[in-house]
């Protein structure tokens, strides 16, 4: 009996080790822990899927806070590049554009996004009068085109999320669309780690490769061919130009915020999630996507299967 269990212990003991030599092996080959990154991934899945399907509300209760803590870690990152950002208006802007977005019309969320990119910008320019610190005009004109950029990448796409939940069957349209970008990136982790040889953008983005982007695609692809043909019940063709559509965005949008990072000798724009980095780092795919999804919204709402 003692020699069973300790024949056991000793599998055990094995199959730990070679556990833990499997998951150091992929955390040094993808700089992640692998591990916690599952483990807030599906935390925060869970959170996701339970306010949309239940109650909408949920959502915007989870989303704003989000995408405001991604306006704030974008803001700090700026800030220690050497930018001026005004992060407190950032957020009161955001949090305008995001909150009008779900409970304004169409006009008024317009309106109200174009005043606050606007307040922004003159409070940066009027800070900067205050100031009297000698920038140059060159280092000025950045700082205010930081003002105005970073309330449309971040909020204003996002709050399209908002509007897209508001229409009717939005909430599995948002669905849909997070589920199609999780099948990019998941896609693209796996068959990149298995199969990854070929750089896709070495100068911006190192570590994604062609073998990645097309393990992305197929898993798009299926994910979105059978979401259309089974809850959104608009003809699998459409699910093909959705998922074709929402991988181009996911990975424009990836590629984009890692352009960004590397301007601003960032690895991740914070480290508040243990295995992803920061919080605009699960963003960089969601944002253009969300424009992508509302758009396919009105132009195959028609079709669906009444």
């Amino acid at each position: 009996m003692r020699a069973a269990r300790t024949e056991i212990e000793h599998q055990m003991d094995r199959a730990r080790a070679d556990f833990e030599e499997v998951t150091d092996r992929i955390n040094a080959r993808t700089g992640r822990n692998l591990l916690m990154a599952i483990l807030i991934g599906l935390a925060v899945g869970a959170v996701v899927l339970g306010s949309l399907l239940f109650i909408k509300w949920l959502f915007l209760v989870f989303a704003v806070p989000v995408c405001l803590l991604g306006v704030f870690e974008f803001s700090r990152a700026l800030q220690t590049a050497g930018r001026r950002v005004d992060v407190w208006p950032q957020i009161v802007a955001g949090a305008v554009i995001m909150l009008s977005a779900f409970f304004a019309g169409h006009l008024t969320h317009w309106a109200l996004t174009f005043g606050a990119v606007t307040a922004v910008i003159v409070w940066r320019l009027l800070a900067q009068m205050v100031a009297r610190d000698g920038r140059r005009y060159g280092e000025v004109l950045g700082d205010v085109l930081i003002a105005g950029f970073l309330p449309l990448y971040v909020p204003f796409l996002a709050s399209l999320a908002l509007v897209l939940l508001r229409q009717d069957q939005g909430e599995y349209w948002v669905l849909g669309m997070l589920i199609a970008v999780v099948a990019t990136d998941t896609g693209a982790y796996a068959s990149g780690l298995a199969f990854g040889s070929h750089p896709m953008a070495p100068r911006i983005s190192p570590k994604k490769t062609w073998e990645g982007f097309a393990g992305g695609a197929l898993a798009t692809l299926i994910a979105s061919v059978l979401w259309a043909l089974f809850v959104l019940g608009i003809p699998w063709w459409a699910g093909v130009i959705f998922g074709l559509l929402i991988l181009g965005c996911a990975t424009v949008g990836d590629l984009g915020e890692s352009m960004i990072k590397r301007d601003l000798g960032i690895k991740d724009m914070s480290s508040w999630l243990p295995g992803h980095g920061g919080v605009l780092d699960r963003l960089d795919s969601i944002l253009p996507s969300a424009a992508a999804a509302l758009a396919l919204y009105f132009l195959f709402s028609p079709l669906v299967v009444s």
